[in-house]
């Protein structure tokens, strides 16, 4: 079976399944946040949450707790003050390790604890964890044993569908995973290799979908409501996993939500939201990390949400940007977007820029 090029279509009947639960955990909608590491902080998943994400996960925690000391590691564990259900993603090549981790991550609130078996980078695949592990099934069983059996809350799973074309054994892995006591599998449609290049193929997540009875969250190029509606359709999975498409974009959860219950369109946010919402992430950023580390991180965020922008071309975008990267404080970016929503699109890119000096200061 090979998926067809997928076509947009202006309408579909909702979605009338059960919504899908991991373990005790009833989920409200079919749209997760996926973890990514830089990305996925507890600014922009409270961000999200409030914009519709069914569930949120946090940034991976490499699972050595003589790791966790650094701050890095430490602004990763923070969940203070988040709703329920906390979901933790930890990451290793160790059972025992993995398993201690577990526990330990849920003795300070975690209440469900995913495993990555899907991360492709280098740095982690070289450790041999991440989506590495696919390759020692063996390996795969006595993780997924070992931590299942250390904690009381449920376990989940994120893996791709191989380690490479040759490789292809999603369904192996999802039947591990189901007979070790997994809760919920996350697929991303690419294998190691592929890394995010190319197309996110769906068949080997129908096969792993009609393979096991565990909640199947297809993951991968998932960036509109209707290519969400269309996956699931092909797929037969429970929920979506939204990556790279929440970048910048964080209204995707609540659009999707929509298109699922009503089959309609949800109109997108207007000028004055999105000036809201911009300016909102930034001072939680800002306050997360202290101002030195939040402006810097805030810079990535920025251009994103730029790059979704439909009111600018190519030019003025990277002149904002080139704007924004200058500005070494929060007030400076706090105005940056003020001034960003103040002004015609067209003549936007010129006049921030004389709007603004570094320290965020009135340059007129």
């Amino acid at each position: 079976m090979i998926c067809p090029p997928f076509e947009p279509s202006i309408s579909t009947m909702p979605d009338s399944r059960p919504l899908p639960r991991i373990g005790a955990h009833a989920l409200p909608n079919r749209v997760i946040l996926a973890p990514m590491a830089g990305v996925t902080d507890r600014p922009f998943r409270a961000l999200c949450r409030r914009l519709g994400a069914g569930l949120v996960v946090g940034e991976m925690v490499t699972s050595d707790p003589n790791l966790w000391h650094t701050r890095k590691s430490r602004l990763r564990m923070d969940h203070r003050g988040e709703p329920g259900p906390r979901a933790v993603q930890i990451a290793g090549g160790d059972a025992e390790m993995l398993a201690e981790a577990a526990r330990l991550n849920a003795e300070m609130g975690a209440e469900i604890i995913d495993i990555n078996m899907g991360c492709p980078a280098k740095k982690v695949c070289n450790k041999a964890a991440g989506s590495a592990l696919l390759r020692d099934e063996a390996l795969v069983a006595e993780i997924l044993e070992s931590v299942v059996a250390a904690v009381d809350v449920p376990v989940t799973l994120k893996i791709r569908t191989g380690w490479c074309a040759d490789s292809n054994n999603g369904v192996r892995v999802a039947k591990l995973a189901e007979d070790a006591g997994i809760q919920a599998l996350a697929v991303h449609g690419r294998h190691r290799q592929q890394r995010y290049g190319g197309e996110a193929e769906y068949d080997t997540i129908a096969a792993i979908k009609a393979a096991v009875s565990l909640p199947i969250f297809a993951n991968g190029d998932v960036d509109s409501p209707e290519k969400a509606r269309h996956v699931l359709d092909y797929t037969g999975a429970d929920a979506v996993m939204v990556g790279r498409g929440a970048q910048g974009n964080p209204w995707i959860f609540r659009e999707i939500d929509h298109y699922l219950r009503h089959g309609q369109r949800l109109a997108a946010p207007d000028d004055a939201e999105r000036a809201a919402v911009l300016h909102g992430h930034l001072v939680a950023l800002h306050d997360f990390y202290g101002e030195h580390m939040g402006v810097r991180i805030a810079r990535k965020h920025l251009g994103w949400y730029l790059a979704g922008d439909v009111r600018l071309d190519d030019d003025g975008r990277r002149a904002l940007r080139a704007t924004f990267n200058g500005l070494d404080s929060a007030a400076a970016q706090c105005r940056f977007i003020d001034e960003l929503f103040r002004h015609d699109p067209v003549t936007a890119p010129h006049r921030v820029a004389r709007a603004m000096t570094p320290d965020g200061t009135c340059a007129a």
